[in-house]
């Protein structure tokens, strides 16, 4: 229900979006002909910048550019996934021809080859070379085309790191090559599968027996999501599919959740601060920006070392801070807080003292600040 509500809030403002769209058309020599795009751009998007971004290749972008313009848009707002392009793919009235495969081995024929090398050989490299991208990309295709962008997954090196395939309407040996290739992989790959109990009883079948095959896969560098919808047809599934396919995705950019607090930092042997820098290392690693380290996530580290009292991580969660966040009492305050409660005390009250100069951050005031540096004086006679 809250998808579905973010999806009608997305619907009601598309036409006062801050982000940039732009029509354009590109000669294909693969094709033989002109094909049409729509390119949505960052808010505040300018071509002259360093930043790179996220690329979306959005297959049947006549009417599924929107719903996924839209969403990253809508999630982008709130800072849940990195500022990303997208770019849908006309294919009004050329669907079959581009989706064309081999009856004998399932692969691309004719027409259905030439649109692949398009994608892969002519439009990615036109797209890097006249705008900002990086190398994380997200391929989205609906029945036929869901389908078909299964088929960069065979390569060796796939041009794309994530998948969003709705309602596949799988060709049949696909249902042995997509679980191969998975297992296959040797980097971060992001695949998300879903389906709807409308959709027609082949695809259902299909679709479910994918997801027992890739479930049963145990891959490190395999990131999975399935979701199988109730009540949606097969035409507005989309619509339902994407904001869970974004979420999971883009789940490592977003802030520390309850879930994985709970899940994962409360139940780590190691420093919770290491898990913290990983974390962060592996969104530059992804998406090709460095991300500041969220008050957020500080915070939530902070509460781990607290609530299982391993103090000495406070020392390396100090240093971070300061990096981070150098005007502020952040670093100043998880250094004193490691001196108190590693027995160095007056190193603590130095500590609390020395940042009064700065400003105060997430809850840390110059007068907690204060009253930390008073109590310590009090109970040992400084």
């Amino acid at each position: 229900m809250k998808h579905l509500y973010s999806f009608l809030l997305i619907l009601c403002s598309i036409n006062s979006f801050n982000a940039q769209v732009k029509y354009e058309a590109i000669e294909s020599e693969k094709l033989g002909e002109t094909r049409e795009l729509k390119i949505q751009f960052p808010r505040g998007y300018s071509a002259d910048g360093k930043t790179t971004y996220p690329l979306f290749i959005v297959l049947d972008g006549d009417y599924l550019f929107e719903a996924v313009a839209g969403n990253v848009d809508y999630y982008t707002y709130w800072e849940d996934m990195p500022d990303a392009i997208v770019v849908g793919i006309n294919q009004y009235e050329k669907r079959y021809d581009d989706c064309l495969y081999s009856e004998q081995n399932s692969l691309p024929i004719d027409k259905g080859a030439k649109f692949f090398e398009f994608i892969g050989m002519e439009l990615i490299p036109y797209l890097e070379k006249k705008y900002r991208t990086s190398n994380f990309r997200v391929a989205v295709g609906h029945g036929d085309t869901a389908n078909f962008i299964n088929y960069y997954l065979l390569k060796p090196d796939p041009v794309f790191k994530g998948y969003i395939v709705i309602s596949p309407e799988s060709a049949p040996k696909m249902i042995n090559y997509i679980p191969d290739a998975l297992a296959k992989i040797t980097s971060k790959t992001f695949y998300y599968l879903a389906n709807t109990n409308n959709d027609t009883a082949s695809i259902k079948q299909m679709t479910d027996a994918l997801n027992t095959d890739i479930s049963a896969l145990e891959n490190k560098y395999l990131v999975y999501d399935f979701n199988n919808f109730e009540k949606p047809s097969h035409y507005s599934v989309p619509t339902h599919a994407i904001p869970n396919a974004i979420e999971g995705i883009f789940k490592i950019f977003q802030p520390i959740s309850k879930e994985e607090y709970n899940n994962i930092i409360l139940k780590l042997e190691g420093s919770p601060v290491e898990y913290l820098q990983e974390k962060y290392k592996t969104i530059h690693e992804l998406f090709g920006l460095k991300k500041q380290i969220l008050v957020n996530d500080f915070k939530a580290i902070s509460a781990a070392i607290e609530k299982t009292q391993k103090f000495e991580y406070y020392e390396a969660l100090g240093k971070m801070g300061r990096d981070e966040y150098p005007d502020t009492l952040l670093g100043n305050y998880y250094l004193a807080r490691f001196y108190e409660e590693t027995g160095e005390t007056k190193k603590a009250m130095r500590a609390y003292q020395s940042a009064f100069d700065l400003d105060e951050i997430g809850g840390i005031t110059k007068d907690l600040m204060f009253e930390k540096s008073e109590s310590i004086k009090a109970d040992f006679g400084y």
